[in-house]
């Protein structure tokens, strides 16, 4: 046991943090997103019993964001046309507000299938229980 790590974060998903260097980016994957084909030259790490807004609460305690970047966070804008209400959102940015940061300054959207192309390229990606529909996030790492 380690003081002041949170306890959803398993010793792997602290190694792979770790090991993330400045520019590199993780995503939070809702129980939708198509982590394993994605991911499959990467690292994917599953998280099936969490949310996406309790895994990026625990990250965000110790995963600083890249300020050198124009965003550092990026989250799946919905499709054209689609009508679904996506109220994870506001909860993200407060998560971001809660950590420190202004939502507005960092935070950007990718298309849909960019998002996908962007993920491809992640160093990480955790496969969430999330079943919010859009609740995929992207984050890319800064320096301490």
């Amino acid at each position: 046991m380690l003081k002041g790590i949170p306890k959803i974060l398993s010793p792997e998903l602290l190694m792979r943090l770790c090991e993330m260097g400045h520019g590199d980016r993780l995503v939070i994957a809702d129980a939708n997103f198509p982590s394993a084909s994605t991911g499959k030259d990467k690292y994917v790490l599953r998280m099936d019993g969490h949310s996406g807004q309790a895994v990026l609460d625990a990250i965000l305690e110790l995963f600083p964001l890249d300020p050198y970047c124009d965003k550092a966070v990026y989250l799946m804008e919905k499709v054209p046309g689609d009508q679904v209400e996506t109220p994870i959102w506001d909860s993200y940015r407060e998560s971001l507000r809660q950590a420190g940061y202004q939502p507005e300054e960092v935070l950007d959207f990718y298309e849909r299938y960019q998002f996908y192309e962007e993920s491809a390229k992640a160093y990480l990606i955790i496969a969430t229980g999330e079943s919010a529909l859009y609740a995929n996030i992207m984050l890319q790492k800064g320096v301490i």
